[in-house]
């Protein structure tokens, strides 16, 4: 989303810095922009199509790749039906405007159920949540950090994700502007992280229970009259049913629950409820574990309850210039087949991603034989990395759409590579959606394309040619290439020359954006509800089926003391994904893969810094450093996500395998989830720690 000035010398990259003009970002810039030279020059990065025979790759033709994969699929397709063959997308086919113009057509012309991608990791709940609520699943609140007084944050890290769902470039000056203008900002989590140094309060919370304290401050809000949500009371549903549901939800209960004082949820809960502004807002953290949906659930109905959703300085929606929203409506639904073994629902057209080993594994009709992954690494990514490698391992045949050889694409007979991020067009479709104002921004590419490459589109386009369902549709939406994709939207989108009943002279048109290198301004964000929503009637039912039975279904989990630690993750700013550990450029410094505990915990057990210890799980162990910090939970242990990588002939030597970490996903199970979303639980895993000769 941040505006880039690429400088060139003799036709190379010499220098990448931030636009000082682009209207979103306004000069800001993140590593991963500054590694966008790192990885198109990277030598070890694939740049022709590979084949794996025994320990060795070679390279091959694109017709003898394309050609191979046609008759290998192809045969299993016809001898085991379109669901034998799985997919799984990773994290950067949302950020790559190609492959995301091209998905769903890829998709539908494959014709397989088994489908999953990495927002099963990571975001499902609040998807599930903005289905059930506002009848999109990506329609997802963004806080109006901006305007706002009062800022609630829950499993969060912007200072270093740099917003995630919130797309905020530069967001500590955005929080330090909330401070400056005497707002409150209060920070929850089990970790003091970056972003909690700078919060007005910070309070630890058991892994896990960020529900119960959510509740609560439901539970104050409505006991001590302190509901206010004005206008949106026209359009909401079951209010006077989640009033008398509250009252069990009372600080007691959760302080026994979550390890936070009932006099602080009091206050807290006040504190927000009598705010001007306010906004509560959750990520990572609070999705990735046992209760993600409900705690997605209940910080909507917060910030309804106090008058602060679809309110300036609340919780609101953007109005992207391309209306992904409108674009994608038939594809968002939910439930409408189940995975076959454990019977997961489908959210959005994926199954959880926690299904996938036994989906390979288990046999029977509707096996999983080949796979397709793009730009994902889910052996690293995903939980229970044990079962995932023996899956893998026993594929059919495997086909890796990826710019690297790592753990996952290790394991794939056929790797087509794609141009890298300075040769491709961009244009922002997703993070729009979680943008906190609106604008447009397009970029051609910075280089030219090299002599024999593919770009993404083009490869899933030849994939859907060979190996979808022969259609009138599949020919036609093959035709269609990302530019004039993106003009249609732009034209129909809410701005555009053909947006409304007329004709608009000024309309946004792709040739018109263009022209502004730097980004158009569309204005800051604006109610829009009960317009947008996308259910009819247009209401928001504060409870459906799905919630009231999670609701039923709640209950504190109790500590075992065999496993008397609670494992959550972290990131760091130069390590957001595993493809960062590739860059030199981005890995000096401090060791980031240690295990992080409290002084007191390691005082209790004997422990000095820097020792090697290992961490045990019900599904699995990892050896790391011991790091020793003030700034964690006493019962709590944290190991960074993405790690893990492993030294094997497939995979060359490189800055990762030099330094591999530790694995945390081998400790994690495919069994503990979210129930209502099927996401796999990352944050409060039971695990113990002893000591290494």
């Amino acid at each position: 989303m941040c505006g880039l000035e690429v400088r060139m010398e003799q036709g190379r990259v010499s220098s990448i810095r931030g636009d000082e003009l682009d209207v979103h970002s306004k000069g800001h810039i993140c590593p991963k922009a500054m590694a966008l030279r790192d990885v198109h020059e990277d030598p070890l990065r694939v740049r022709q199509p590979l084949r794996r025979r025994g320990d060795q790759w070679e390279v091959i033709s694109w017709k003898e790749a394309f050609d191979t994969i046609e008759e290998r699929i192809g045969k299993i397709q016809r001898e085991h039906g379109r669901d034998a063959l799985g997919v799984y997308t990773g994290n950067p086919t949302v950020h790559n405007t190609g492959t995301l113009l091209h998905l769903y057509d890829f998709f539908d012309a494959l014709g397989t159920r088994n489908q999953f991608a990495s927002h099963s990791l990571d975001q499902l709940p609040l998807m599930l949540v903005c289905g059930e609520m506002f009848g999109h699943l990506a329609m997802f609140p963004v806080p109006d950090l901006a305007r706002t007084q009062y800022l609630l944050m829950l499993g969060a890290n912007p200072m270093v994700s740099n917003g995630s769902l919130m797309s905020t470039p530069g967001i500590s000056a955005t929080l330090r502007a909330l401070k400056a203008r005497s707002g409150r900002f209060v920070v929850i989590d089990p970790m003091r992280t970056r972003t909690a140094e700078l919060a007005d309060e910070h309070l630890f919370i058991r892994p896990g229970t960020d529900v119960f304290f959510l509740l609560a401050i439901i539970h104050v809000m409505v006991k001590e009259r302190l509901c206010k949500p004005g206008r949106l009371e026209q359009f909401s549903e079951h209010l006077e049913e989640l009033y008398e549901r509250s009252v069990s939800w009372t600080v007691e209960w959760a302080e026994a629950a979550c390890g936070i004082p009932a006099s602080d949820i009091e206050r807290i809960a006040r504190e927000f409820a009598t705010a001007e502004r306010a906004v509560a807002y959750g990520r990572l953290g609070v999705s990735v574990q046992e209760h993600g949906t409900l705690c997605q659930w209940a910080i909507v109905v917060i910030n309804l309850l106090s008058g602060n959703l679809d309110r300036e300085g609340g919780s609101m929606f953007s109005l992207p210039a391309v209306d992904f929203l409108k674009l994608l409506a038939s594809e968002s639904k939910s439930r409408r087949w189940h995975s076959r073994v454990r019977k997961l629902p489908e959210t959005g057209g994926d199954l959880p991603s926690a299904a996938l080993a036994e989906e390979i594994l288990e046999p029977g009709p509707g096996q999983i034989k080949a796979m397709i992954t793009i730009a994902g690494n889910p052996l690293r990514s995903a939980p229970n990395s044990a079962a995932l490698e023996r899956a893998f391992s026993s594929l059919d045949f495997m086909v890796a759409i990826d710019l690297y050889r790592n753990e996952s694409t290790r394991h794939a007979h056929i790797i087509l590579p794609p141009l890298s991020g300075l040769e491709v067009l961009h244009y922002g479709l997703a993070l729009h959606l979680v943008s906190p104002s609106n604008h447009a921004h397009f970029s051609e590419p910075a280089l030219p394309r090299a002599e024999g490459s593919w770009y993404d589109h083009e490869i899933l386009r030849e994939l859907q040619r060979r190996l979808g369902k022969p259609s009138l549709k599949n020919f036609l939406s093959r035709q269609l290439g990302p530019e004039l994709r993106l003009d249609l939207a732009l034209r129909t989108g809410p701005y555009g020359v053909w947006s409304g009943r007329f004709l608009r002279k000024d309309g946004l048109s792709l040739r018109r954006l263009k022209k502004h290198p730097h980004g158009v301004d569309l204005g800051a964000l604006k109610p829009q509800l009960p317009g947008r929503l996308f259910q009819q009637p247009k209401r928001i039912p504060l409870l459906t089926p799905l919630i009231r039975k999670a609701l039923d279904e709640l209950k504190p989990s109790a500590m075992d003391s065999e496993w008397p630690f609670l494992l959550i993750g972290r990131r760091h700013l130069r390590s957001n994904n595993s493809w960062m550990h590739h860059m030199p450029s981005l890995q000096g410094g401090k060791k980031r893969c240690t295990l992080l505990m409290h002084p007191g915990d390691a005082a209790a057990r004997g422990f000095a810094a820097g020792q090697m210890v290992r961490v045990r799980s019900r599904s699995g162990q990892v050896e790391l450093e011991l790091e020793i910090a003030e700034g964690i939970s006493n019962g709590v242990l944290s190991i960074p996500h993405g790690w893990g990588h492993e030294q094997h002939p497939l995979i060359p030597a490189s800055e990762a395998t030099r330094n591999p970490g530790a694995n945390a996903n081998a400790l994690t199970a495919d069994s503990k989830l979210d129930e209502p979303s099927g996401t796999a639980v990352f944050n409060g895993v039971p695990v113990r720690v002893e000591a290494l000769e």
